[in-house]
């Protein structure tokens, strides 16, 4: 017979029973799995803090070769924009321009 506890447990979303043991759930919570989870996710915060650095040194390195920083970056976040998007940036640039006279 079960107990009122193993009863009431609220199951994970993604349940699939037979998976770990009762004693690896505390709550309905697979503690095996949420630590695979966090540990994925804290590895990958850990590789994108790595890469940041790595950015930043190449755009210092960049910089001290004479090269504009701030036009560089707004390059790179246009090339990263579909045409479509990017045609219609230079057109409201246009005319936003035409309006100011310039």
């Amino acid at each position: 017979m079960q107990s009122w506890c193993e009863l009431t447990m609220v199951q994970p979303k993604y349940y699939r029973p037979g998976y770990g043991t009762m004693e690896s759930f505390q709550g309905g919570i697979s503690a095996h799995q949420l630590r695979a989870f966090i540990e994925k996710i804290e590895r990958l915060e850990h590789d994108k803090a790595e890469i940041a650095e790595v950015v930043r040194e190449t755009f210092a390195e960049a910089k001290a070769e004479g090269f504009d920083v701030k036009v560089m970056r707004q390059l790179i976040k246009m090339r990263r924009m579909k045409k479509e998007e990017l045609d219609e940036q230079q057109e409201l640039l246009d005319l936003y321009r035409q309006a100011l006279g310039e």
